[in-house]
């Protein structure tokens, strides 16, 4: 019968204390999505549209929904005014706007730092930015 040398049996307990406590990393933010993905503004009273961010993670909580973020509007890529949005997700057209516009919303991962290269647009921070699409009469 052969026996099992201290060393293996002190690797095999090190590798079930790992296995068994997961990973010391931080919990960090994946990606960013926004409900509802498109919306028209004249569905909506008074036509503000309720869009709501969801951050997804590598640890549990997996999901958070209303993550906070920093929410903008685009139009052809370019920066617009003829959307408002409220620090709180509510997008509404002004009386000018016509067609269809990009919304996005930001979200920091804090465990990751904060992202210094975002445009105008949103873009720039890649994963962290979710889009969806506001039609405007």
């Amino acid at each position: 019968m052969k026996s099992w040398s201290p060393s293996l049996v002190l690797l095999i307990f090190l590798a079930a204390i790992v296995i068994g406590c997961g990973s010391s990393a931080p919990r960090s933010l994946q990606t960013v999505s926004i409900s509802p993905a498109t919306a028209d503004a004249h569905d909506f009273t008074n036509g503000e549209v309720q869009f709501t961010a969801t951050g997804y993670y590598n640890k549990t909580p997996m999901q958070v929904t209303q993550v906070h973020a920093t929410w903008g509007a685009c139009y052809q890529n370019q920066p617009t005014t003829d959307i408002t949005m409220t620090a709180t997700g509510v997008a509404q057209c002004s009386p000018s706007a016509n067609g269809t516009y990009l919304v996005w919303a930001f979200a920091p991962d804090r465990s990751n730092g904060t992202c210094s290269a975002m445009n105008a647009c949103g873009g720039g921070c890649g994963r962290l930015t979710g889009t969806a699409l506001l039609t405007c009469p």
